[in-house]
Parts: C-alpha cells; structure tokens; sequence
C-alpha cells in the first residue's frame, strides 16, 4: 500500500469521512463489536484567525485508522458554531455528513473553489491533543470548507494532514476484523450526474459514468454518485432522505476473517453491514484489491 500518512504532491486522495452522532457511547460499543480499534476521545479546537486565540471548537471525536485513510466520529459537547452545524445535520440522520479530501496544498484548493464560485471560508487551522507512548502532543490540521448551502450533501471539504505521525499511530492500525484502507464513499442523490459535475468542479477532477452510476477518483479512494432506487436494487437499503451519504467501502486484507467479525450480509464478493442507530448509514467490506463498487 501507499504510504497513508502522506498526500502525493499536488494530488488528493480520500483522506477521512466522518459520522455525525449524538450517543458516542453507543457508536463506541457498536464499533467494538465490529471488530475496530478506537483512538481514544479527544477535543477539537481552532483558531478562527491565523493568529488569533485557541478556542473549543465544541465537538470531541474517536477516530479508527486505517492503513490508508480513517473513519472518524464526531459528536457536539459545547454550544457553539461548529457544535450547532452537527446537530442540524444530525437532525437530517445519523450518519456520515463529511467527506475530507486529503491535500498538501490547501490554499492552491481555495483558489480553485473561488475560480469556480463555492465561496470557500478562510482556511481554518485545526488541532487536538493526542496521547502518544512518550506523551501528550498536539496534532495539527489545516481545513478548507465552504459554505453548509454550497454542498448539499454535507460538509465537503479539504485537509491538510501536518503531524500525519500523531494521528496513524502503529498501535492504532490493528483491527480484529482486518479493515485496512478507506476505498470510496457511495452518495446517494436526486441526479448523479448533477452533483458529480459539480465534485468536479470542487475537486478539479475528471469524473465518469460507471454503469448506472457516476464516479470521481482520487489519487487514493474513490466517490459514487447514485440514485436511490439504485442503491435500493442492488444493496437493499431505503434512503432515509436525499441527499444521503449512505456509507462507504473498505478493504480488508483477510476477507475470511472480516466476515466472521462483522457478521453482515453478502453482496457477491463483499459483505455489507447495516448499521446500527447509534452511527447510521453502511460499510461495505471487500478483500483489497477488488476494485471500484459498480451498480
């Protein structure tokens, strides 16, 4: 596998995705008994100038990391910005509703996303404190989002990884059910064509139509664009609301093992598992390798 702490230079890749949730309690036990390994709770905070004051963010997340890439779970804790736009989405459903481009140029991203008029918000500069075997330290992000009404879908946006050290750490890799890389992200919408041009132009990468589904490709991970009455046919699974980020696609490097753990269903060769309440949405598992989903 590539290396999972780096973005290739001028390149993006599928860096994380991240489910809304009010219960972490609840969406720990759940990941648990799936099989994953959790980094432990840590509290975001920002700085809403480059030189202004650190302050709470108002959010707190658990993380499972992946060889390549990461899950990330996100639930408010304060009464803040930031903490009111998770609970308004969670008030859409629980589930994911942001999708993180990895880049190593986040303002070259700015630009484009204001060529091609998303009005993106100032780069936002991100960190968390981290327990490491030698101690306490700091990771650091840099984020560019837009506005919540520029992607329907939820919150879009762009991270530069700067401590990727701190934040895949060895002891955090190993999972009991084998779960080794984010591969791609199923959204689920009204027009597929329509919200693919429009990653298009966000993302500045080519898109295409994969059978009854659209497809943008990253240097690492992919996004599918499909319909509901698409993902109902071939996965069995009822949009809750549109537009919908259903869930995603993982690669396991022991599919035998993978689907004593997680007990889920099969789709051909992968195995899908309708997920609980308390984190919303799918994961679809599939041995490495096996290439892009197609419907």
């Amino acid at each position: 596998m590539t290396d999972m702490r780096t973005t290739p230079a001028q390149q993006l890749t599928l860096d994380h995705i991240a489910h809304f949730l009010s219960d972490l309690d609840a969406a720990n036990t759940a990941l648990i008994q799936l099989g994953f390994t959790l980094t432990p709770l840590s509290a975001q905070s920002h700085r809403l100038e480059a030189n202004g004051p650190l302050v709470a963010a108002g959010a707190g997340n658990r993380c499972v990391m992946l060889q390549n890439g990461y899950l990330e779970f996100l639930t408010p804790t304060h009464d803040t910005p930031i903490a009111q736009q998770l609970r308004s989405a969670i008030a859409r459903y629980t589930g994911v509703h942001l999708i993180a481009f990895g880049t190593d140029t986040p303002t070259t991203d700015f630009a484009r996303l204001e060529k091609a008029q998303f009005s993106p918000l100032p780069p936002l500069a991100l960190q968390r404190q981290v327990g490491t075997e030698q101690g306490e330290a700091t990771a650091r992000f840099t984020v560019v989002r837009v506005p919540p009404s520029a992607m329907a879908e939820g919150r879009i946006q762009y991270c530069q990884q700067h401590t990727p050290e701190l934040v895949w750490q060895t002891r955090w890799l190993a999972h009991a059910n084998h779960a080794a890389a984010l591969a791609g992200v199923l959204l689920c919408v009204r027009d597929p064509a329509e919200a693919a041009q429009r990653y298009a132009r966000f993302t500045g990468l080519p898109v295409q139509r994969t059978g009854a589904a659209w497809r943008l490709n990253t240097a690492r991970g992919y996004l599918l664009f499909l319909r509901a009455d698409t993902l109902q046919n071939a996965l069995g699974i009822t949009a809750p609301t549109l537009p919908w980020i259903a869930g995603y696609v993982i690669d396991s490097d022991n599919m035998a093992v993978t689907r004593s753990v997680v007990n889920g269903h099969a789709i051909g060769e992968r195995v899908c598992v309708n997920l609980p309440e308390a984190l919303g949405g799918i994961m679809l598992f599939q041995a490495a390798g096996s290439g892009v989903l197609s419907f």
